[in-house]
């Protein structure tokens, strides 16, 4: 059995004819599709473009610990190739540095500044809706391709992280590739395509190493089962997949092993300076068991359920309140139309590609989906935006096959379960944040019901009045998501741990082992400051508990509340040097450290990255990050450390910083909060010697040594 889906693409049965010139074949599209087709495709691309353009100054540099790699990559070659996080190559960040590229080559061409930084991500982001747009369109209509291309543009999660600078963003751009790749290599069983797919997904490795391999197992069982070639074909060619994977992805990883370990950066994240330790450890296996190298506390609740420091786990997960405003509003409505789908393709022959179609988007969220759910390492809300393609394609392709096949009653219930299912779970969402427009609830809720009820008989109803239950049910589905959207464009996004939504839509559960964790709602233990995000809000509040100083407001610890636009930090003497969000750098501290900073390789140096970056960012200058991300990783020595300052590469030390054991790589908590303050042995050590032998600099709240001055005897 066959339905029109399986037919090969329209375009390559016409008979040949006078190409038209590429401009007008770009507006036009195919011959047979309808006018509209084409402008209407190039609308919703320059539509997200500046959706996602909108207000993006307003985040600043929002990750600093990456935007001080950025820097450092646009002046140094060497720190451009190793993902250094200083132009001196002192240490790396801890991931694979290709993700850090399109942002390092843009701030190059543009110089330093947040617009440079960031536009590369919204070019991702835009390109990730045409590559969706493109994978549903070649086996459904122009429709089908817009709602999902639409659906992926208003997923709240996506609006933000399409607008940061984690590598978030270009690993949803490829896995996204990679998916329509295999689509297309199942079409006509072509090698070139699925070396194509394992090309997108080897770099997708260089920009967040294993979480690109989590979607290979359905990719690969597609292939080999559905392709239209011998098995014998089949499956040389998926071994040719995989070196092309392992080439793409493997390349850069054996310079850096290979490269000798005196010239290169240390690699930050790792314990002993080896990135496969990283790769398997922190950002493999770790992430899975909680056991990540170094960490106090881990998930918590493990692989079967319960409540950890990251939240519960368990098949809710992608429901609770600490992701489901982020990306599930049309996750119960895509299950039900991916079990629709493959219910309605059941019959198909072998090569079906409408099924394949499925089978490699519906995989890729399911398997994607069950590692989040029960992962019990460290998982922060943003990872699912890896969702969120997945999520649109399956959206898409299910609505155009069972509206194509109203005229059958299953396929209108189908379709009515869907409408009821988004409606009641919008409903639920916008609940859990009831001050933030109160009455779109009831809108979204009562449109999904009427809208089901016109779908349920859609195969007697005219095509206008079918055509108005199907608009207003994807209206009412679309509802919340786009005012969650809006609402996430609308406000800055900084520090490590964003989150998308209006105020309260994301709180990350850092809870007590074996209970679900608090909101993050600012105080200890059950949250961590600067309210339910990242988001600054406010502008020029001091945060309790003293002075905005360098990243340490206060002497007693954690600022309740954290809303002003240089603030979100952490504080307390020799505790935290800002957590979420680096330190404020005043005008003073800034032309200190400028004064002949050209004698120097680091213009400074100081315990965790957070702080470091802080200076960097405001200086354009090379600023040592003492022990990586949180001061523990073993780098660099105490020895090494004197060594730079004999030989003059060093003039600052500025005081503070480090999250000892609480805080985690990239702004990531590793466990837990209790021991919260002071550093590893190694940055201890560093610190001991340094006050005891320099010259102290006060600058407002900031102290600073000079290391070219003895303090006297």
């Amino acid at each position: 059995m066959t339905t029109q889906y399986d037919q090969p693409p329209q375009v390559a049965v016409v008979p040949p004819a006078p190409r038209a010139p590429l401009a007008r074949r770009a507006w036009r599209g195919r011959p047979e599709d309808p006018s509209w087709a084409r402008p209407a495709f190039w609308a919703l691309l320059a539509a997200t473009f500046v959706l996602y353009l909108y207000n993006l100054s307003a985040s600043g540099f929002a990750n600093s610990f990456y935007s001080a790699a950025v820097q450092a990559g646009s002046t140094s070659w060497k720190a451009f190739f190793f993902g250094s996080l200083d132009g001196g190559n002192a240490i790396t960040v801890d991931k694979p540095s290709a993700f850090l590229w399109p942002m390092e080559l843009s701030v190059r061409i543009f110089g330093l500044n947040s617009w440079a930084v960031l536009v590369p991500q919204v070019l991702m982001g835009t390109g990730s809706v045409a590559v969706v747009y493109a994978a549903v369109r070649r086996r459904f209509s122009a429709v089908a391709g817009l709602v999902a291309g639409a659906v992926l543009a208003l997923t709240p999660v996506a609006a933000m992280m399409f607008r940061f600078n984690n590598p978030d963003a270009m690993l949803a751009l490829l896995m996204a590739l990679a998916c329509y790749f295999i689509v297309r290599a199942v079409e006509d069983g072509r090698t070139r395509w699925l070396v194509w797919a394992g090309v997108a997904i080897g770099f997708a490795f260089l920009a967040k190493t294993l979480q690109a391999f989590l979607i290979l197992p359905p990719l690969a069982i597609v292939y080999a089962v559905c392709a239209p070639v011998r098995f014998g074909k089949r499956l040389a060619q998926l071994g040719l997949a995989t070196l092309a994977l392992v080439v793409s992805g493997g390349w850069w990883v054996a310079v850096v092993e290979l490269w000798p370990a005196s010239s290169r950066p240390y690699i930050g994240g790792s314990q002993h300076n080896s990135f496969l330790e990283l790769t398997f450890g922190y950002n493999g296996l770790g992430r899975i068991n909680g056991d990540e190298t170094g960490s106090v506390g881990g998930g918590g609740g493990g692989m079967g359920g319960g409540g950890g420091r990251w939240g519960s786990t368990g098949w809710g997960r992608m429901f609770g309140a600490e992701v489901g405003g982020q990306v599930s509003w049309l996750l119960p409505a895509a299950l039900i139309l991916l079990i629709a789908g493959l219910w309605a393709t059941r019959k198909l022959g072998r090569t079906s590609v409408t099924r394949a179609s499925f089978l490699v988007w519906g995989g890729s969220l399911l398997i994607t989906m069950a590692v989040f759910s029960f992962m019990a390492g460290i998982f922060h809300q943003y990872y699912t935006i890896a969702l969120a393609p997945y999520l649109a394609a399956v959206v898409g392709m299910g609505a155009e096959l069972l509206w194509e096949r109203r005229e059958e009653s299953w396929a209108g219930w189908a379709l009515a379960a869907a409408s009821v299912a988004s409606g009641a779970w919008g409903y639920v969402l916008l609940g859990r944040t009831s001050d933030y427009l109160p009455w779109l609830k009831w809108l979204v809720l009562v449109g999904g019901l009427l809208a089901a009820l016109g779908l349920l008989f859609l195969g007697r109803a005219p095509r206008n009045l079918a055509l108005g239950a199907a608009s207003l049910g994807l209206a009412a589905a679309l509802a919340g998501p786009t005012a969650y959207t809006l609402s996430t464009v609308n406000s800055a996004h900084t520090g490590s741990i964003p989150t998308a939504g209006p105020a309260g839509a994301g709180m990350m559960g850092f809870g007590r082992p074996g209970g679900r964790g608090e909101g993050m709602r600012g105080g200890f233990p059950g949250g961590m400051p600067g309210g339910q995000s990242q988001r600054n809000q406010g502008q020029g509040q001091t945060p309790p508990g003293g002075a905005a100083g360098p990243g340490f407001p206060g002497a007693q610890g954690f600022p309740g509340n954290s809303r002003t636009g240089e603030s979100g930090r952490m504080g307390g003497a020799g505790g935290a040097g800002g957590l979420l969000n680096g330190a404020t750098v005043s005008a003073k501290a800034k032309k200190l450290l400028l004064a002949d900073a050209g004698s120097y390789t680091w213009v400074a140096a100081s315990t965790g990255s957070q702080n470091a970056a802080s200076y960097q960012l405001a200086t354009n200058k090379a600023v040592m990050a003492i022990g990586g991300f949180n001061g523990t990783d073993p780098s660099p020595t105490l020895a090494q450390f004197k060594q730079y300052v004999s030989k003059g590469q060093i003039h600052y030390y500025i005081a503070g910083g480090g999250m000892g054991g609480g805080m985690g790589r990239t702004g990531e908590a590793r466990g837990g909060f209790g021991g919260m303050g002071g550093n590893s042995g190694t940055a201890s050590a560093i610190s001991t010697w340094v006050e005891a032998n320099f010259k102290k600099v006060t600058v407002g709240s900031a102290t600073f040594y000079d290391l070219t001055r003895k303090k006297a005897s």
